[in-house]
């Protein structure tokens, strides 16, 4: 089976993936679909994934298991991690909203008092 691209061939930009086929009810799903972190990964990346998964993160067990210098090891797992979309090092916002907060908004919203993306901002943080 042949696996999604994930860059377009001629230009170089990101594929976007807009329609799915079922060829055993000819039923046809059209629309804007991502295609995940994963599908982001070379077959090496996800071939290193699985093996980080199996040896549960520790690259210590992994060292043996594929032959290579921690060191080595290393730079493969922060490959895999730009390659997912993260910046090494870097942590994700932590978003602290409380719930009666989030009930505010969400009010707010249903109420018509805010517009939706002023929504979101809020309760994504960044009130």
């Amino acid at each position: 089976m042949n696996t999604l691209p994930t860059l377009c061939p001629i230009c170089g930009g990101e594929i976007e993936v807009t329609r799915f086929h079922c060829g055993h009810c000819d039923s046809t799903v059209e629309g804007h679909f991502e295609i995940g972190r994963f599908l982001r990964l070379s077959s090496e990346q996800l071939q290193f994934v699985a093996v980080f998964v199996r040896c549960e993160g520790k690259l210590n067990r992994m060292e043996s298991e594929m032959g290579m210098s921690y060191p080595t090891l290393r730079s493969r797992l922060l490959e895999v991690i730009r390659a997912m979309g993260f910046e090494p090092g870097r942590e994700e916002p932590i978003v602290r909203i409380t719930d009666e907060e989030r009930l505010r908004v969400l009010n707010e919203l249903e109420h018509g008092r805010i517009k939706p993306d002023e929504a979101m901002r809020i309760l994504q943080g960044g009130e």
